[in-house]
């Protein structure tokens, strides 16, 4: 019994650790296709990014998720300004971003 507790508190405190290590955010960037657009050689299907420009340094994020997926059409072939909220976390020194809302921003300045 007493392995029992020590175990199931062992796994209570990972998951409490790998959840801190994703956080819920909001980015407004310029959204387009990793694979169509950014031509990223790694890049084997379309993904969505979102490039974010803070203080002079450029920070990609890259998209996964249902949402994101049925948001595409409004990013392979083109670049198109977003604001995209999700969870986020570093996996394999890239930021990604697991979107629960994204949408166009309007009134923006066309993104070149």
């Amino acid at each position: 019994m007493k392995k029992f507790l020590i175990a199931a508190a062992v796994v209570v405190a990972l998951s409490f650790s790998a959840n801190a290590k994703e956080k819920e955010l909001t980015i407004t960037g310029d959204g387009c296709c990793a694979k169509c657009t950014l031509k990223e050689k790694d890049a084997t299907a379309c993904q969505n990014t979102v490039t974010v420009e803070k203080s002079g340094k450029k920070t990609v994020y890259y998209l996964t998720g249902d949402v994101s997926k049925e948001f595409h059409k409004n990013l392979c072939q083109g670049v198109a300004k977003v604001k995209a909220t999700g969870t986020v976390k570093e996996v394999h020194g890239k930021q990604e971003l697991t979107v629960s809302k994204i949408e166009l921003v309007k009134d923006a300045a066309p993104a070149k």
